[in-house]
């Protein structure tokens, strides 16, 4: 799955917003940075560019994705972690980054709890969590193409956990819980391109769990090759370009 989503689905999706978020961190001229939820290390690698005097940790639940992005963005002191129970001390860093992987926590107050106790006093949180799938060109496609292959009931993961955290109320509600405040909530728009409609379905059926639900059907081959088809239709041949919209936050420790 690494590999998948490195080849297919990081250059295309991640890639575009890591520019961004590591613009944005650095302007906060950060000294000691950690990175929850890196994967293989599309941000990591943008952050080591624009601010290479800070230090720089980068952690990820799954070890497959911490080897491949040590690979990566070797600059980077690289962490097996879980975002809820870091293994780090009070107050160890003045910035915390995570790109695109609050979604997938399933007891975010508890994670940003997490994030607070790292930060220092005034320390702030930069994060990213993508809009409703209808906002993300490729992922609607896909979505709608899998709708088609699989009538009978198509895996609802990309709307219901990628694209499910899409509410800035929400969102701050769960970082009050966790006594961190809200400074900003910044929606934004970039295009995704992709060397071909083909490429952005292989990353959505190997590099995501998608695929593991797709692998278990006796017709798994005819469902891959007909969203593929469906894809292709939908963007059409060749490269492809596609808007996707994501939030950012911006948020601190107070005290």
């Amino acid at each position: 799955m690494p590999e998948a989503y490195e080849r297919h689905l990081a250059p295309v999706f991640f890639r575009p917003f890591a520019a961004d978020l590591a613009a944005r961190a650095a302007t906060l001229r950060p000294r000691r940075v950690l990175e929850i939820a890196a994967g293989t290390g599309a941000l990591t690698s943008a952050v080591l560019a624009v601010a290479p005097d800070a230090t720089v940790v980068a952690s990820d639940l799954n070890e497959a994705m911490v080897a491949c992005g040590a690979q990566r963005a070797p600059g980077a002191e690289w962490r097996q972690a879980d975002a809820q129970e870091l293994p780090f001390e009070d107050g160890a860093f003045d910035l915390v980054l995570c790109q695109f992987g609050v979604m997938f926590f399933p007891d975010r107050p508890a994670a940003y709890a997490e994030v607070r106790r790292v930060l220092v006093p005034q320390g702030r949180f930069l994060f990213s969590s993508w809009g409703p799938v209808a906002s993300h060109g490729f992922g609607a496609a896909f979505q709608a193409a899998l709708e088609r292959a699989v009538p009978d009931g198509a895996p609802t993961f990309l709307p219901e956990i990628p694209h499910g955290y899409s509410d800035p109320h929400v969102v701050t509600e769960d970082l009050a819980a966790a006594g961190l405040a809200l400074d900003s909530a910044v929606e934004v728009t970039l295009d995704g391109v992709a060397e071909s409609a083909a490429s952005v379905a292989a990353g959505f059926l190997t590099g995501t769990p998608v695929g593991v639900a797709i692998a278990g059907r006796a017709d798994a081959e005819a469902v891959r090759a007909a969203v593929t088809r469906d894809m292709t239709e939908q963007l059409g041949s060749g490269p492809v370009t596609a808007a996707m919209t994501a939030t950012v936050y911006t948020a601190h420790r107070p005290g």
